[in-house]
This record gives C-alpha cells, structure tokens and sequence, in this order.
C-alpha cells in the first residue's frame, strides 16, 4: 500500500468504458509525515469518496484494483483503498 495525498481530480473526454462513473484522482505519494513527497504522483480511481487535500492509502496493482472495484476493470491498475484519519510515527 502506498501512502498519498490527493493532489488534484483528472478529466478525460474520451475513456475506456471501465472509467464510466468512476473518479480518477491525482496522487501524490508522501513519507509518513503526511507532507513529504515521495516519489511521481500517478493517477487512481477513487472508491470511497477522497477529495482534493485528503491523506490516502493506495494500491498499484491491477489485481487489487480488479478485486475492489470488479472483473470489467482490466485498464485499472491503482485504487484508492481509503481515507487515513492519521498518522502516527514510533
């Protein structure tokens, strides 16, 4: 799983079907402290209702983001899992 912060939403008028009704947000992944980047942002489709300035857990591989979000996904490869409330180090 990877730590994220939620940088920004994607638009697209033309997709794959599998994207039909589904948000795709930009992440950013970040150290433990929440702030820190870590690493290139990537895009995620979203299934629990993350917003711009939330702290996420992701999953990039396919086979999680198949196994959340259905069989008809074969173009997803990373999934928002959920929405962290904090953070604690040590």
């Amino acid at each position: 799983m990877i730590l994220a912060r939620v940088i920004g939403n994607s638009v697209a008028t033309v997709k794959h079907p599998c994207f039909d009704g589904k948000a795709v947000l930009i992440v950013q992944p970040v150290r433990g402290d929440g702030e820190t980047p870590l690493g290139r942002s990537f895009l995620s489709v979203d299934s629990v209702q993350a917003g711009v300035g939330d702290l996420v857990l992701c999953a990039r591989e396919g086979n999680t983001a198949r196994q959340i979000l259905g069989k008809d996904t074969d173009p997803l490869h990373s999934v928002i899992l959920g929405i962290v409330d904090a953070v604690t180090l040590g």
